[in-house]
Order: C-alpha cells, then sequence, then structure tokens
C-alpha cells in the first residue's frame, strides 16, 4: 500500500467536501486516505493535507507526519492570508495561481511544491469558480503524492516581497443598492450563495442576492 494520507478540512458544510470524496475514492488503491473535520480526528501518517482550514494546524500536529501539505489560491509569497482568490477577483484579476506549499509559521511562508495557473472568466459565478478552484486543488494533491512518491523536495518560496490578505467577514458580502450591478459584480458572484450570500439593506429590511445564469439561447 502507498501513502497514509489524512486530509483536514475544517467545516464539514464547505463544498470542496464533495471534491475531496472524490479525490479519495480514486485514490483508494493507490494510498489509505482518511478525511476529518475536527483537529482531535487529526492521527499520525505520511502526509496531512490542510484544505480549506480556518484554524492554525500547530507543530505538535505537524510532527506526526513525514509532510503537512497546505493548497493555497494565491502566487506565493504574493497573496498569503486568507481568501486570496477572492480578493484577487475583486481587484479585477482574472486568473489565479495556485499553490501547494508545506505549512509552516509564519503562515503560508513554507516551500512550494507545485503550482498550477486557473483562468476565471469574467461572468465565471461562485460555483464555477469553485469547479475550477477545486479542480485545480486536486490536481496539486495529486502531484504532489507523486513528488513524495518519487523521493522529490519542495523548493523555497522566492524572494519576492510578499502580501496579505485579510479575513473576510459577513460584512464583505454587504452590497450597497445605491450602486450599480456593473461596479459590484465581482462582489456579488465570488459571495458563497449557500454559506455567505451577498446581502443589502433597503427601506428597514435585509434583502440576500442569490445571482443565477439563465442558459443560453441558441
Amino acid at each position: 500500500m502507498g501513502l497514509k494520507i489524512t486530509i483536514f478540512c475544517s467545516s464539514p458544510d464547505h463544498p470542496v467536501n464533495e471534491w475531496l470524496r472524490r479525490w479519495i475514492d480514486g485514490r483508494s488503491a493507490l494510498e489509505t486516505v482518511h478525511l476529518v473535520h475536527d483537529k482531535s480526528q487529526i492521527q499520525s501518517g505520511d502526509l496531512l493535507f490542510l484544505i480549506s482550514v480556518s484554524e492554525l494546524i500547530g507543530p505538535d500536529t505537524r510532527a506526526r507526519f513525514q509532510n503537512t501539505v497546505v493548497v493555497h489560491a494565491s502566487d506565493l509569497p504574493e497573496g498569503r492570508g486568507w481568501s486570496p482568490h477572492v480578493w484577487t477577483i475583486l481587484r479585477g484579476g482574472d486568473a489565479i495561481v495556485v499553490s501547494a506549499l508545506d505549512a509552516e509559521e509564519p503562515v503560508d511562508s513554507g516551500a512550494i511544491w507545485a503550482k498550477t495557473r486557473i483562468e476565471i472568466p469574467k461572468t465565471a459565478l461562485c460555483d464555477e469558480i469553485n469547479e475550477r478552484l477545486f479542480g485545480a486543488t486536486l490536481e496539486l494533491m495529486a502531484k504532489v503524492c507523486d513528488m513524495i512518491e518519487a523521493g522529490e523536495q519542495p523548493r523555497l518560496q522566492d524572494d519576492r516581497v510578499s502580501s496579505y490578505w485579510p479575513r473576510r467577514t459577513p460584512k464583505d458580502s454587504e452590497i450597497d443598492p445605491n450602486e450599480s450591478i456593473s461596479s459590484q459584480f465581482d462582489a456579488i458572484r465570488v459571495s458563497d450563495p449557500d454559506r455567505y450570500p451577498a446581502f443589502f439593506r433597503l427601506h428597514g429590511e435585509i434583502f440576500e442576492i442569490r445571482l443565477k445564469k439563465r442558459p443560453s439561447r441558441s
């Protein structure tokens, strides 16, 4: 049997979980893989993947594994911190570099195993963005497994000046009803309609926005 792998995703409701389960099903003949949602469930093994984790995983936990790897949606060392792909799109970006790196302190400073670039169309909504991002995540996870099996090592991050994104809060999904839709379209489309929907306040009420594309007519 191959590597003994644990995947930790701290939110059982995160949409990436469906993709992670699919990845596990495809790797079951190659490795022993467990998906857990509570830090107390993390045991030991060869490789710990941290995917969409909202809490710090300390050195005592990381020491139980030969490698602990984070998948982070920015071209590190640029874009360390929280929700990097969202901040990139909000600032007009139409492509995202996704990095697989060693989990180290300070956060997002570890050596890089691999990177991949994905294009984000200007019309892509949250689910379409996730589809591209999660696909890249699974691709990088497989790449890291292959590199470990081949005895390859990650490389230190380059010497570009690092930048940091702040943690997003529900307030960041608020839309101004007095501004145009076009000027706020990116803020609407990156908001998770189920967990963190875009919303606005008007006439003493709060209204949620759920954006859906109309099928193209042939």
